[in-house]
């Protein structure tokens, strides 16, 4: 794919066109689902940049670099209403919800019994993972809204859910890592 220009004025007017040509409202449900999609990805990218300087890496690196490219399927995918042009372009599918449930499994073994809620920290890379899952769980939560109305693809609600869950597992081990104790919730009185 060769991008020439980063500007078009097409969407001057607050309408964008849709993979296939559709004119929409960049207000409309189905652009703020990429687009939170699209969040997601660039706070991975937060977490890929955190873990440079992490122990979690050289394991979790990789990984992080195969869902950022899942999720720009994904994006694409939210981005063409028509099933019948979507089933043609890369889309998410069973086995990427497989992988990230292997990702999930092979990691927790290894973290301490959760006894109490995990609250975001742990270190700067568990906390930019813990980030990038509140993004995920509302791009899910948009998309949840999108498919009430309209066809998503089949495996896209349950592919952000599942990524969600690994996100959680990812910045718990990161911090078990990295030697950082979590952050656990406390009931505080007043």
């Amino acid at each position: 794919m060769r991008i020439d220009r980063v500007y078009t004025r097409g969407g001057d007017t607050g309408q964008t066109s849709l993979i296939g040509g559709e004119r929409v409202s960049k207000g409309a449900l189905r652009l703020e689902c990429y687009g939170t999609v699209d969040e997601t990805n660039a706070t991975l990218g937060l977490v890929r940049t955190s873990l440079e300087q992490s122990a979690a890496g050289l394991q979790l690196a990789p990984i992080i670099q195969r869902i950022q490219n899942e999720l720009f399927d994904l994006g694409a995918e939210l981005a063409t209403p028509d099933p019948a042009r979507r089933a043609k372009q890369p889309h998410v599918v069973q086995a990427h919800i497989d992988r990230l449930e292997r990702d999930i499994d092979a990691l927790n073994p290894d973290l301490p019994e959760l006894k109490s809620f995990v609250l975001p920290g742990g270190g700067w890379t568990s906390a930019y993972f813990h980030l990038a899952r509140t993004v995920c769980r509302r791009a899910e939560r948009l998309v949840v809204r999108l498919a009430e109305q309209d066809d998503v693809g089949e495996f896209a609600v349950q592919y952000l859910n599942r990524l969600s869950d690994a996100l959680f597992v990812f910045g718990r081990w990161a911090a078990w890592k990295d030697g950082r104790p979590e952050p656990l919730w406390e009931i505080v009185a007043p």
